[in-house]
C-alpha cells in the first residue's frame, strides 16, 4: 500500500464542509465548563476557548493566537491531572472535542481516529462497524489525543501491546522556525522523510510537538483493504471475577500475601508470547475510610481454557492467606464487559481535586513495602474515601517491542502502578497531598523517593504525569524527571523539538525541552 505523504492532509473526498469554530468567551456560560478538566485543583482563565472541527480550523485558531502573542494550549478530553491546560499564562485554549470521527480512509488503507474522539466512541464505533477494537484503557471518557500520544494502554494490552503499536500516521498542526503555521501528516512508513514525528507520538506525550488533529491506526503486517482485518479483532464475549477484601480481614501478613501474590503472577506470566496475555488483572487498594481490596480480573473468552485460566488466577491470588474474598462473576459480550472497570467516569471523583503518581514496576514489592503500603492504606489520622492504589498487569506483547521502535521506552515491566488521592474541599489539599506524597516517597525510598529505573522498577508513565518528578527536593535520585518518563528516548525526542516545534510554542510544565533549553520545568501545576 502507497503512503500518502504531504504538507497537509485533505478532507475525505465526499465529506461534508465542516462548520465554523465555536469561540467561547468568558461571557460565555459555557466558559466555566471548558476552562476546567478532570482535575478541578486547576481551572484556567484563558480568554477565549475556540472549539475546532478541523485540522484548519485548528491552524487558524493557532494562527491568530500566535498573532496576538497569546499563550496556547491544547486540549481533548480533559483528563490531565496536572495543570499542564490551566497554566495561569495560557490565554487561548484549543479545544479538539468536536472533533470525534472514526471512518476508514481508502487513501491510507487504514482507519482514522480524529483526537477529540473518546475511548468509549471509539470502542462503539470500531467493533459496531468492523469487529474491531484497540487495546485502549477503562475510562471510556478520555480523549483519545492524549491517550495516544502516551502510549495508551489497557485490558487488551497483554494480547495486542499499547495503543501506540497499532498507530500508523498521525496529523499535526504545529509552527515553524519562521513562525509559520503548517499541517503536516507523518506515517511509520520507513522511507518517510517526517517518520520522525509519527514516532514522538507513541509514547512522547501530548503538548509537545503541535496539535494533533487525526490518527490513523492500522495493525503491523495487516494485508488487505477491508477495515474488519486491519486492527485487533474484538473478542466475542469477557469472563469477569471481582473478590473483594475488607480491611477486616486485612491484617499485615494477609495484606501481604494477597498483594505479593497478585505481583508474583504478574512476574511469572508477563513475557513476550505467554499463553496467559488473554487475562488481565487490577488490584485495587483503597484507604481503609473508603473500602478495601478489590479485585478486577477479566479474561477473552476466545480460549477454550478462559474459565480455567481465570479460576486458577484467582485461586493463585488468595493462596495462603488464610481470608475468604467475596467474588462476583459475570460472563458478558466484549463491549458491555469493557466497561466493568471503568469506574473512573463517574461517581464521587466526579468535578474531584486529584493527584496521581506513577511507576512501570519490573517486580513485586519487597516485604519492606509491603509493609509501608499496609501502614499508610490504614492510616487512622487520615480520611481518604478515594486514596488508593491502583496494580495493573502489564507486559506480554507490550513487552514483545524494542524500547527504541516507539517512543514508549518502558518495555520489560510486569505491572504498571498507579497511585492517587481525590478530594472536594479545597482546605483539605495539603493533607491529601501530603498523605499520597508520604506514601510514594517512603515506598520507594531506596531510590530516592521515586522509581528510579533500576532492576525493580523502571521510571514513570507520562500519562499520569507528575510535577514532583521534577521537583530536586522530592526526587533525590539523581534521576532527571525526563528520563524517568522517557529512559534513553529521551534526547531523540528532543531532536524531534528542534525540528517540529523550535520556537516552543508548546510547553507545559513537563514537556520536552529544547536540547538548548534547560531541563528544568515550570513549577506551576505542582
Amino acid at each position: 500500500m502507497t503512503a500518502v505523504f504531504g504538507a497537509e492532509a485533505a478532507t475525505a473526498p465526499g465529506a461534508p464542509v465542516p462548520s465554523g469554530p465555536v469561540v467561547v468567551d468568558r461571557q460565555d456560560p459555557r466558559y466555566a465548563e471548558l476552562v476546567r478538566g478532570d482535575n478541578h485543583r486547576f481551572v484556567g482563565q484563558p480568554d477565549r476557548v475556540v472549539l475546532v472541527r478541523s485540522a484548519q480550523q485548528a491552524a487558524e485558531a493557532l494562527r491568530g493566537a500566535l498573532a496576538t502573542g497569546s499563550r496556547v494550549a491544547v486540549r481533548s478530553g480533559g483528563h490531565c491531572p496536572e495543570a499542564f491546560v490551566a497554566g495561569s499564562d495560557v490565554r487561548v485554549v484549543i479545544d479538539l472535542s468536536l472533533m470525534t470521527d472514526v471512518s476508514y480512509d481508502p487513501r491510507m488503507n487504514a482507519v482514522a481516529i480524529e483526537a477529540g474522539a473518546t475511548v468509549g466512541h471509539v470502542y462503539k464505533s470500531l467493533y459496531r462497524n468492523w469487529g474491531v477494537t484497540l487495546p485502549a484503557g477503562v475510562c471510556t471518557a478520555v480523549g483519545m489525543g492524549g491517550h495516544i500520544t502516551g502510549g495508551g494502554y489497557g485490558p487488551l494490552s497483554r494480547l495486542h501491546g499499547l495503543v501506540a503499536d497499532h498507530l500508523y500516521a498521525v496529523e499535526v498542526v504545529h509552527v515553524d522556525r519562521t513562525g509559520t503555521v503548517r499541517t503536516q501528516v507523518a506515517t511509520r512508513e520507513p522511507d518517510d522523510p517526517n517518520r520522525d514525528l509519527w514516532w514522538a507520538h507513541t509514547g512522547g506525550g501530548g503538548g509537545n510537538f503541535g496539535i494533533v488533529t487525526r490518527f490513523w491506526t492500522r495493525s503491523k503486517e495487516t494485508t488487505g483493504t477491508d477495515p474488519a482485518g486491519l486492527l485487533p479483532r474484538a473478542p466475542g464475549a469477557l469472563r469477569i471475577a471481582m473478590a473483594n477484601w475488607s480491611w477486616d480481614q486485612c491484617d499485615p501478613a494477609a495484606f501481604a500475601r494477597i498483594t505479593g501474590n497478585f505481583m508474583d503472577w504478574h512476574a511469572e506470566h508477563s513475557a513476550p508470547g505467554t499463553p496467559f496475555a488473554g487475562l488481565f488483572a487490577s488490584l485495587w487498594v483503597r484507604h481503609r475510610t473508603g473500602g478495601g481490596l478489590t479485585l478486577f480480573a477479566q479474561h477473552v473468552d476466545d480460549d477454550p481454557e478462559a474459565e480455567a485460566k481465570l479460576s486458577g488466577f484467582l485461586r493463585a491470588v488468595n493462596a495462603g492467606s488464610g481470608t475468604e474474598p467475596f467474588v462476583l462473576r459475570k460472563h458478558l459480550p466484549w463491549l458491555t464487559g469493557s466497561r466493568f472497570m471503568g469506574q473512573a467516569d463517574s461517581g464521587p471523583v466526579m468535578g474531584a481535586r486529584l493527584k496521581t503518581k506513577a511507576a512501570y514496576l519490573r517486580t513485586a514489592y519487597s516485604e519492606e513495602q509491603l509493609a509501608t503500603l499496609h501502614r499508610w492504606f490504614t492510616k487512622e489520622d487520615y480520611f481518604g474515601r478515594e486514596s488508593l492504589m491502583m496494580l495493573n498487569g502489564y507486559g506480554g506483547a507490550i513487552n514483545a517491542v524494542g524500547p527504541a521502535e516507539t517512543s514508549s521506552a518502558q518495555r520489560d515491566s510486569v505491572i504498571k502502578a498507579a497511585y492517587s488521592a481525590a478530594w472536594d474541599d479545597p482546605a483539605e489539599d495539603e493533607r491529601h497531598l501530603a498523605w499520597l506524597r508520604g506514601l510514594y516517597e517512603e515506598l520507594f525510598a531506596d531510590t530516592g523517593g521515586v522509581p528510579a529505573p533500576g532492576p525493580r522498577t523502571d521510571g514513570s508513565y507520562i500519562n499520569y504525569p507528575d510535577t514532583d518528578l521534577a521537583d530536586p527536593g522530592r526526587n533525590t535520585s539523581g534521576v532527571p524527571w525526563h528520563d524517568l518518563y522517557y529512559r534513553d528516548n529521551y534526547p531523540a525526542l528532543q531532536r524531534v523539538k528542534e525540528t517540529w516545534d523550535p520556537l516552543e510554542v508548546f510547553r507545559h510544565a513537563l514537556s520536552v525541552r529544547l536540547p538548548s533549553t534547560s531541563a528544568a520545568p515550570a513549577t506551576e501545576g505542582s
